[in-house]
């Protein structure tokens, strides 16, 4: 029973090797069809083109030898050969132009889909380690894959060609020569084979090291930590922890291919030893009169050629199960599924809101984890309503604010819009309906005018750009930037201007103003505003979401005064829910936060005053 499980696993993993050889052949034939098409060609040439010169070798020898061929006979032969060496460096040299053209478009389209799996996926995948792995041994280790396995089977197929003819060859001589020469590369393909794996095994165990040495690397190259490390001289600690993990890499890998070494020379050790008895064997024929000179010369080229060709073959088929192996880290990163789905029959998309969303009972919990974030929590937005979403850090604000834009999919209960089921529309054209600025917004460094227009890509009307700018009171510093809305902003590029955070924050709310939506979030829109900006801000906020559903999250509760209703959460749970006026009249935690923050400016404005 063991044994038929055992062959039964055997002849599983063989069927997948030839699956993923063949889908690397269609994604390598598909998108570099004509590179393919050529280098297919100049595989043939350069199969023949070494049979050619031992045959002319051949020819050149007996002909000085035995002296029976005319001088023109032997200078056209010599000729001959010149003309099939500089073929060989020709097809070489077109064979390596077209590897790397192939290369280069096969791996472009590789990236692309990389990013779009990476964009398709759901937001869980980045709060989980084991995608991050996943991705890293993409992007680390399968990338090159398919080309690898193409330009592989290109070089075993050329070299089993090359075989062929040798071997028929040397089969005319002896079929003993044939036969050792075969068993002698044996040993060297399998301890290749099984350091292969190895590698492979070792890779997949080392990720987690890898992805740590990457992290540290960027916290001593990137400009996000440069400031703390600096002030709490923290780059021996994180050079150190570098240089750790580095090393366990170095070692372990350098015991691998030491190991490896080993065994190689010792297999490379018999394989020698064969040839070399091979060409004792011919010279001691040549020496008895039974092959001429010329024929020695060929038979000799012949068995080196021979060797070098078979330990290509072997190669190949060891380099195409080693690629094999690492271009399953690619599949197995493309084939994660989104749990965020688009329904199959979408429901049409109102054109009108009437009813606004509704939200029943919603329960939720983030994948991997057993916390719930939100419990049993009900409201509802109506047309040209504005509501606020108060509470403590971790009370589920900006998860609530997540799965209204359909980011994630309630664990228990119901989002609807228009009395319809988020889950039933078009994920795009419900998001297209939404526009928000999250508290940890994105920084592009683009310029000024594409960081705002990246709010409607649909949209190439300047005029609307500069008034969502001005809207978000960013219309003013951005002129007065070196190239005003022409400016790079950021410093990863020439001529980047650097922004305060403030000046950041504003850019983010005028990309989210930019888009026409019908549905406006803000999460934390003025958290780095002074209170000037702050009010301006509000009351233009208060116009632009006329006719809107709006829903704004904030610490500081004198941004959310002007909402018509605010829930207050705590623990994931809404404990208070009204407008400014009903929370406060409630007496309520609300209100109790809502005095704690107000009696700060009271005590400041006593102090100023008694002073």
């Amino acid at each position: 029973m063991h044994q038929y499980n055992s062959f039964t696993k055997y002849i599983e993993n063989i069927r997948t090797h030839v699956y993923l050889i063949k889908k690397s052949i269609l994604l390598v034939w598909r998108n570099a069809k004509i590179w393919s098409i050529v280098s297919i060609g100049v595989l043939f040439v350069q199969a023949i083109l070494p049979i050619a010169a031992l045959y002319l070798m051949k020819q050149i020898v007996d002909a000085v030898t035995s002296q029976t061929l005319s001088f023109d006979l032997l200078v056209f032969f010599i000729i001959l050969a010149g003309v099939v060496a500089f073929l060989s460096i020709l097809a070489a040299s077109i064979a390596s132009f077209v590897s790397e053209a192939q290369s280069l478009v096969v791996t472009d389209h590789i990236q692309d889909l990389l990013h779009e799996k990476s964009v398709a996926v759901d937001l869980e995948y980045y709060e989980n380690p084991e995608y991050y792995e996943k991705l890293h041994r993409a992007q680390e280790q399968a990338i090159n894959r398919p080309t690898a396995i193409v330009r592989g089977l290109q070089q075993l197929f050329r070299s089993a060609f090359s075989l062929i003819a040798l071997f028929v060859l040397l089969v005319s001589l002896s079929p003993l020569i044939t036969v050792f020469l075969v068993l002698a590369a044996v040993p060297t393909a399998y301890i290749r084979f099984r350091y292969s794996r190895r590698f492979y095994q070792w890779h997949r165990k080392v990720t987690i090291h890898e992805r740590k040495a990457r992290y540290h690397h960027r916290l001593l190259t990137t400009d996000t930590y440069a400031k703390e490390i600096r002030l709490f001289n923290l780059s021996s600690v994180f050079r150190t922890k570098y240089q750790e993990l580095r090393k366990i890499l170095r070692r372990e890998r350098l015991q691998l291919i030491l190991k490896r070494s080993i065994f190689d020379v010792g297999t490379q050790a018999i394989s020698i030893f064969v040839v070399f008895a091979s060409l004792a064997f011919i010279a001691g024929q040549t020496y008895l009169g039974v092959l001429s000179v010329g024929t020695m010369v060929m038979f000799f080229g012949a068995v080196q050629q021979g060797r070098s060709f078979l330990n290509t073959f072997f190669s190949s088929i060891t380099q195409l199960y080693e690629n094999n192996l690492f271009l399953s880290n690619l599949y197995e990163f493309l084939d994660l599924k989104p749990t965020v789905q688009n329904p199959k029959t979408p429901v049409a998309f109102p054109d009108a809101v009437k009813k606004g969303i509704s939200i029943s009972k919603m329960h939720f919990t983030y994948p991997g984890t057993t916390t719930e974030v939100l419990k049993d929590v009900s409201l509802t937005i109506s047309p040209g309503e504005m509501i606020a979403l108060v509470g403590e850090n971790g009370s589920g604000k900006t998860t609530l604010a997540k799965l209204l834009c359909r980011l994630y999919d309630p664990t228990e209960g119901i989002i609807s819009f228009e009395g319809v089921d988020l889950r039933d529309f078009d994920i795009s054209k419900y998001r297209g309906s939404c526009s928000v600025m999250f508290q940890d917004y994105a920084r592009y460094n683009f310029t000024a005018k594409e960081n705002i227009m990246l709010g409607d890509i649909s949209s190439t009307c300047e005029t609307s750009m500069m008034q969502a700018a001005d809207c978000a009171d960013a219309h003013e510093f951005i002129s007065l930037l070196p190239a005003g809305y022409d400016t790079m902003l950021g410093k990863w590029f020439e001529k980047g201007s650097e922004l305060s955070v403030g000046e950041w924050q504003k850019i983010a709310l005028a990309r989210s103003f930019m888009r026409d939506a019908g549905f406006i979030i803000l999460d934390e829109p003025t958290s780095a505003f002074d209170p000037r900006a702050e009010d301006k801000i509000i009351q233009t906020f208060q116009k632009l979401a006329a006719g809107k559903m709006s829903v704004v999250i904030s610490h500081r509760l004198s941004t959310v005064t002007m909402a018509d209703r605010i829930y207050f959460l705590k623990k994931g749970r809404i404990i208070e829910q009204g407008s400014h006026k009903e929370l406060m009249r409630l007496r309520g935690e609300y209100a109790q936060l809502f005095e704690t923050q107000a009696k700060h400016y009271r005590y400041a404005e006593e102090d100023h005053e008694s002073q």
